[in-house]
């Protein structure tokens, strides 16, 4: 069987009849074990919308053996076969799966449910581009699949993907659409950044301002902050809570995890804006606050009194009724102290729980939504300044995990103090950061990071070794929205490197130096058709086309300003 074909790249490959074709028809029929019943639906939802194959359920699906390499019962009829299998996830784990295509049966074997699912993906590949529509484009009886042999599993457990919707607001459908090619690129966690300054995107039926005020803002900076341009126009949007439901297990169906991120106590604007006695009210006129604007740092934070407390924990209790993953982010980065510095009411919240100054303060808040989570089966994960500020004195969980987003190092420092990781680096894998160093990059923030960045990132830096190592649950890939107003942005910025991110997540590459790009852009070839197939609009490789440039005259942005760097 070919690999060059395929991403991200497989485990092994083995060509069992070198050339040989498996052909799928309107005769061809899928069957189910027990557990395999939503990627069955899956099958016949996508891939037989795409070819117009039926996939009629078979018949004695699973007869053979469980846990043997021996064939299934049915599969001398022919047909695509789908089944869990102990043997596998023994050798591979449960999310392995092992794909034979021989001249009359496809079989896929997953160790779980979630492994068979990332089989069927594979499946999807091998099918070829055609096999990503949503419809068929033309009359074609006999679909094939090489015939050979393939032994896969993901390098990491945790292999996301960050959507902010807060600073834009994504749409239900095209949210729906970005787990789809999640699916396809083997990612499985979701972090949705849902509240910041300029928005809060979550229905909280305790709280109806924080969508009523909160979701909505006056107008918009286009570009960096540093702009005198603005869309006058109102932005905003919301989901619902039935819509969360709906995202959620929409996910779910796809073996993805849906991680809500409710940010504090920075980047709390739009929340004090719904509800001002949230803010440092003596220090300013909190009931004077808007949705913010703009872009940056923020100096509105929350303050540290029993009500924003109360107020959170009731915001959490439906936040762990719509989300039932382990994970809820709180954010936790880019907290201004400044405020509560002035404040008499924080500097007296700081006597009486016995801290040595404000900088504490979100040690404290945090420690205790962290422990307020524990005490209800959930887990604790925010940006690397959760270490900060005494927190680990003031008591942050032990199961707190930590997003390292400040480079390598703060993701090391808590493998180090005994705290899971996930690696998403700004320097390597933020993917609002501009992707070359040319005049027409639409709004080139950030530092340049291409391709070929990417795909030499390395999750698991070399100071971690032995059980400290083991402490990486994987990696993530960030998209921060400020200047990317709709889809076709998001996806100009997010691919093709989210292919790239792909591949270093769930394959079992060597280190960067030796790491074979040159392979990866052949594949790639193979692997732009199928988003064209999909509809994103992903960058080229030869730069971006024509309506994709920065708006401007002789590579200068259309504000005037310089490149931020």
């Amino acid at each position: 069987m070919d690999p060059t074909h395929l991403i991200p790249a497989p485990r092994s490959t083995h060509q069992v009849l070198p050339g040989a074709l498996c052909p799928l028809d309107a005769t061809t029929p899928l069957a189910a074990g027990p557990g395999t019943e939503p990627t069955a639906r899956w099958l016949r939802a996508t891939i037989g919308a795409a070819t117009g194959l039926p996939l009629a359920p078979g018949a004695g699906h699973d007869t053979g053996a469980p846990g043997t390499d021996g064939a299934h019962g049915a599969d001398s009829a022919g047909g695509v076969f789908l089944r869990t299998s102990p043997e596998v996830e023994r050798k591979l784990g449960p999310e392995g799966y092992r794909l034979v295509a021989d001249g009359h049966t496809v079989r896929i074997d997953g160790g779980g449910p979630a492994g068979v699912f990332w089989g069927a993906q594979t499946l999807r590949q091998l099918l070829g581009p055609d096999a990503f529509r949503r419809a068929p484009i033309g009359p074609r009886e006999t679909w094939t699949v090489p015939c050979g042999a393939i032994e896969d599993a993901p390098r990491f457990a945790w292999r996301g993907l960050m959507l902010d919707v807060a600073r834009h607001f994504m749409p239900k459908g095209d949210l729906l659409a970005y787990i789809d090619l999640m699916a396809a690129h083997k990612l499985n966690v979701l972090h949705l950044h849902l509240t910041d300054d300029q928005g809060w995107r979550l229905e909280i039926r305790r709280y109806p301002r924080l969508t009523e005020v909160g979701a909505w803002r006056e107008r918009t900076k286009l570009g960096h902050r540093a702009s005198p341009l603005w869309d006058e126009r109102p932005h905003g949007g919301y989901y619902t809570q039935d819509d969360i439901r709906e995202i959620v297990a929409y996910a779910a169906a796809r073996y993805i995890t849906v991680v809500p991120e409710i940010d504090m106590p920075g980047h709390s604007q739009a929340a004090i804006a719904a509800y001002p006695e949230l803010g440092n009210t003596d220090v300013i006129d909190t009931a004077s606050l808007g949705v913010w604007t703009t872009w940056g740092i923020n100096p509105n934070v929350l303050s540290p009194t029993d009500t924003t407390l109360r107020f959170y924990e009731n915001v959490l209790d439906e936040v762990l009724e719509l989300f039932p993953g382990t994970f809820v982010h709180l954010g936790g980065d880019e907290c201004p102290r400044e405020q509560w510095r002035a404040s008499a009411t924080a500097r007296a919240r700081v006597r009486e729980l016995g801290l040595t100054s404000v900088d504490e303060l979100q040690g404290w808040l945090l420690g205790h939504f962290g422990r307020w989570l524990a005490e209800r089966g959930r887990r604790l994960i925010g940006w690397d300044e959760i270490l900060e500020g005494g927190a680990l004195e003031a008591g942050l969980p032990q199961g707190a995990a930590v997003s390292s987003w400040r480079g390598y190092a703060g993701g090391i420092a808590a493998a180090r103090a005994g705290h899971d990781v996930v690696m998403c680096p700004e320097q390597q894998v933020y993917l609002d950061h501009r992707q070359a160093p040319g005049d027409d990059e639409p709004v080139p923030i950030g530092y340049v990071r291409t391709l070929e960045d990417v795909y030499r990132f390395e999750p698991v830096p070399p100071q971690l070794t032995g059980a400290d190592a083991e402490r990486v649950l994987g990696a993530q890939a960030n998209v921060w929205t400020e200047v990317m107003e709709d889809r076709r942005r998001v996806d100009y910025q997010t691919f093709p490197r989210l292919a790239a991110f792909a591949e270093t997540a769930w394959s079992s590459l060597p280190p960067p130096p030796e790491r074979d790009f040159e392979s990866f852009q052949e594949r790639m070839t193979a692997h732009y058709a199928r988003l064209d197939a999909l509809g994103v609009e992903y960058r080229p490789p030869g730069g971006p086309r024509p309506w994709q440039r920065r708006p401007g005259v002789s590579g200068r942005p259309i504000d005037g300003s310089p490149p931020i760097v």
